[in-house]
């Protein structure tokens, strides 16, 4: 990993979903730069994050509103405003043909993978119009275009929107809104599951390996990317470097568009 020494210096920075994955190596690489950090999860691992990186932590559960205002507040509380906002809460939960899902798994998915970013980012707003200036960077997904996971390709759909229309409505506030777009990436094994049911058939087994090759086809490097290669698009994105850029959605997906 390279890191950007001192770019985020004095920068007050909170990372949703940071307890692993994405959120814990976006973490690592604002610690490396200086950042000031509020990591958020609702796993108590969160913690165990916090203590490795010096940063304050909360559990919240980012799926209600209450969760997404526990989180600003204790945010607040520590560092007294929110500059960078990272919303990485979300992933798929079920791999199937459409008319596979229940109704109560297309509400899981939508309510996983876009309610928990549409209420941090309500929650986070009126700080930031206050101050006058901040970022908000939200992780879509290239699975907008892909199959045996509709619901959760809706809901970041819905995160695409939502990061055009914010950048529309608050640029006169001074806050810039962006996202990625990630595509498939390597990780270690999850430490907390995201509730994806073990296969029961051979059948089930093929709907889960067809959407890993359509992944793997969509990318023009015909590879999964890693950790740090999300992690520095979403920093970019963040610094002020990137203080031109906003609205957009940038795949990080070896060329898939999504």
């Amino acid at each position: 990993m390279s890191v950007h020494d001192d770019r985020f210096a004095g920068k007050k920075v909170v990372v949703t979903g940071s307890a692993q994955g994405i959120g814990l190596a976006v973490a690592r690489r604002l610690t490396a730069e200086s950042a000031e950090l509020t990591l958020v999860d609702r796993s108590e691992l969160v913690h165990e994050a916090a203590a490795e990186l010096g940063a304050h932590s909360v559990t919240a559960d980012l799926e209600s509103y209450e969760g997404a205002e526990t989180a600003v507040a204790s945010a607040l509380e520590r560092h007294g405003r929110i500059d960078v906002l990272v919303n990485n809460v979300g992933g798929a939960i079920n791999f199937k043909p459409f008319t596979e899902f229940a109704a109560e798994e297309i509400q899981a998915e939508i309510t996983r993978s876009l309610l928990t970013t549409l209420f941090s980012c309500r929650a986070a707003l009126p700080a930031m119009t206050g101050q006058g200036r901040g970022v908000i960077v939200n992780v879509s997904s290239c699975a907008t275009r892909g199959i045996h996971r509709i619901p959760y390709s809706a809901a970041k759909g819905g995160i695409n929107a939502l990061t055009a229309s914010l950048a529309f409505e608050y640029a006169d506030a001074g806050i810039r809104v962006v996202a990625t777009a990630p595509g498939g990436t390597e990780a270690p094994p999850r430490r907390i599951s995201r509730g994806t049911p073990p296969p029961r058939s051979a059948r089930e087994e093929e709907w889960f390996q067809a959407h890993i090759d359509q992944t793997l086809a969509s990318s023009l490097l015909k590879r999964y990317g890693t950790l740090d290669e999300q992690a520095a698009a979403i920093c970019f994105l963040a610094s002020d470097e990137a203080s031109y850029i906003t609205g957009t959605v940038l795949p990080v997906a070896g060329g898939d568009l999504g």
